[in-house]
């Protein structure tokens, strides 16, 4: 085993008492002391903090970097206003997904986000594909905080009253306790929240100054992953993967018009072929939201079954919905069996679990659009 990688808030995780696990080839804290079912409803009623760090920060300059990074993604990019965000996907010449991705046009550059898994390989992808078309640079020297919740702007407003200003996918430049951040109005959680860009060396005194604002507790990993299970956010590695497409995935709304067939800049990126025959014509398999109202856990290997013993697809992440109380799920189901509604069954230690289809998010969603 290589040894773990830190983030430059490790010995705070540590001095705040946190439980430490590996993730993403990162020492990450999994929970605090109160643990993961406070931390999560915490994270609901006020305002958490996550360190995202382990998440790879990468800049593309240049005048055609907009036009190069479309030739990679299904989605359009040339046409994003200037501090406006957008969640994007690296696919594969079968259409499967490398990544996902967040990807932010600046005043002179395209800030793009990337999963920590998936980072080294990520940016070496983008400068052996499109390297040559524009400037591609990581940002190894820059922290990345999550502020989430409810009252997250009531806290970080209190640093910069500024980012009030801020809608659901949108950035700007901010002072935060004397330090220059970039922010946007994004996260992982369902909830309203930031993910605040900071150079490393600034970053604890950042995560400091916000911890203590009186509605902000520190969140790990364990409580993050509810969160966006609730809110129905994939998990790459688990959800999406290069062997899911975007319309099998249920992302179709990530890829717009001007992308598809029929549009101004229709195809282009790998695997287009075989994602515009799947929106044309469906796939066979779907990813799906599945919710029990029973007591036993489902989690992520669960086969699903039908009512006859069938076996019709996987559940990819799983837990106890701690909003809810109930089990929820993603998994991939065969498109027959994908409409709301539907009832089947997950296998958990040869027992069948009865579940239904349903939409997500499991917790409504509660971004603020403005």
């Amino acid at each position: 085993m290589s040894e773990l990688l830190t983030t430059p808030l490790h010995a705070l995780h540590i001095e705040l008492g946190a439980k430490m696990v590996p993730f993403g080839g990162y020492d990450m804290p999994v929970q605090y002391a109160s643990g993961i079912l406070a931390e999560h409803k915490h994270t609901r009623a006020a305002a958490g903090l996550f360190d995202v760090s382990h998440m790879g920060q990468v800049l593309l300059s240049g005048p055609g970097a907009d036009a190069a990074l479309e030739t990679l993604v299904p989605v359009d990019i040339v046409d994003l206003p200037v501090f406006k965000q957008r969640y994007a996907l690296f696919t594969n010449d079968q259409g499967g997904i490398l990544d996902d991705l967040m990807v932010t046009r600046r005043e002179n550059d395209l800030f793009v986000v990337v999963n920590a898994a998936c980072k080294t390989q990520d940016i070496a992808h983008l400068q052996a594909k499109i390297g040559h078309l524009c400037s591609v640079t990581p940002l190894p020297d820059q922290a990345l905080l999550a502020l989430q919740g409810p009252q997250a702007v009531t806290a970080l407003a209190r640093l910069n009253e500024g980012v009030q200003k801020l809608v659901f996918m949108t950035g700007g430049h901010f002072v935060l306790d004397g330090i220059d951040c970039f922010v946007t109005r994004s996260g992982y959680t369902g909830e309203d929240g930031f993910e605040i860009s900071a150079p490393a060396d600034k970053a604890v005194q950042l995560a400091r100054a916000l911890l203590a604002q009186p509605e902000v507790k520190p969140i790990g990993l364990g409580a993050r992953d509810t969160l966006r299970l609730e809110a129905g956010l994939c998990l790459y590695g688990h959800d999406i993967d290069t062997t899911t497409t975007p319309v099998e995935g249920s992302l179709t709304w990530a890829i717009q018009k001007v992308r598809r067939v029929g549009g101004a800049r229709a195809g282009g990126y790998p695997g287009a072929a075989v994602v515009d025959t799947q929106l044309a014509q469906g796939a066979a398999r779907k990813r799906v939201g599945l919710i029990s109202t029973e007591r036993m856990p489902v989690r992520e290997g669960a086969k699903v079954v039908d009512a006859s013993g069938a076996e019709i697809g996987l559940v990819t992440s799983g837990s106890l919905g701690p909003s809810l109380n109930q089990p929820v799920a993603l998994a991939y189901v065969s498109t027959a069996h994908a409409a709301v509604g539907t009832p089947v069954f997950a296998l958990v230690r040869d027992k069948k679990v009865p579940m239904a289809v349903t939409s997500t998010p499991f917790v409504p969603n509660r971004y603020h659009r403005g």
